[in-house]
C-alpha cells in the first residue's frame, strides 16, 4: 500500500499511511488475543494444574514466567537472561500459562535462550502455553529446539518432567 501511494501520491502521505495501517494491524492482533469467559468447576480444576502455590520447587528447578503479549518490544527482557545462563539451574522451566500472544521475533528469543540452555549443558522445559502461542510454537516445529518431551502442558508436568530429568543426570 506505501508503494502504490509513493506512486499514486507522494512519499508523505505513503509514510502516514503505512503507519497508520501498521498501527491498526498491531491493535487488531492485540485485541484477538483478549477473551472474556465464564469460570466454571472445569476450568477452576484445571488451573490447579497450573497454579504454584502449592507446588515445592526443587533447589535444581528455576522458573521464569512471561506474562503478556511477548512481542518484538518485549524480547530483551528474555534476551539479557541468556547472559546469566551459566549461573542458571541444571532445570530451567519457562511458565507460558499468562503469555497472551508471540510473534516470529518471540519465538526467535525463546528458541536462542533455549539454544544457550542446552549448550551450556542444562535442559529447558516449556509449560502451559495458550492457544496462540501453542499454535505458532508447533507451526515453527519448536519442539526441534527444546524437544517434544519438553513441551507441557502445565507446571505439574514440567515439575514432573524436571525430576525424570534429574533422575536421569544423577
Amino acid at each position: 500500500m506505501t508503494f502504490v501511494l509513493t506512486v499514486v501520491a507522494d512519499l508523505t502521505v505513503a509514510v502516514e499511511a503505512g503507519m497508520i495501517l501498521a498501527a491498526l494491524l498491531f491493535i487488531r492482533r492485540i485485541s484477538v488475543t483478549t477473551s472474556v469467559t465464564k469460570v466454571t468447576r472445569d476450568y477452576v480444576e484445571h488451573s490447579r494444574q497450573h497454579v504454584l502455590q502449592d507446588k515445592t520447587i526443587p533447589d535444581y528447578v528455576t522458573i521464569y514466567r512471561i506474562h503478556g503479549p511477548f512481542l518484538f518490544g518485549a524480547t530483551d527482557k528474555l534476551t539479557n537472561l541468556t547472559s546469566h545462563v551459566h549461573e542458571m539451574t541444571p532445570i530451567v522451566v519457562l511458565r507460558l500459562r499468562n503469555m497472551t500472544a508471540i510473534d516470529a521475533t518471540g519465538l526467535r528469543a525463546i528458541r536462542d535462550f533455549a539454544d544457550a540452555l542446552r549448550s551450556s549443558g542444562r535442559a529447558l522445559l516449556l509449560c502451559g502455553a495458550p492457544s496462540q502461542p501453542a499454535a505458532l510454537m508447533a507451526q515453527a516445529e519448536f519442539h526441534r529446539h527444546v524437544g517434544a518431551e519438553n513441551i507441557l502442558p502445565n507446571v505439574d508436568a514440567a515439575l514432573r518432567r524436571a525430576m525424570e530429568l534429574r533422575r536421569a543426570i544423577a
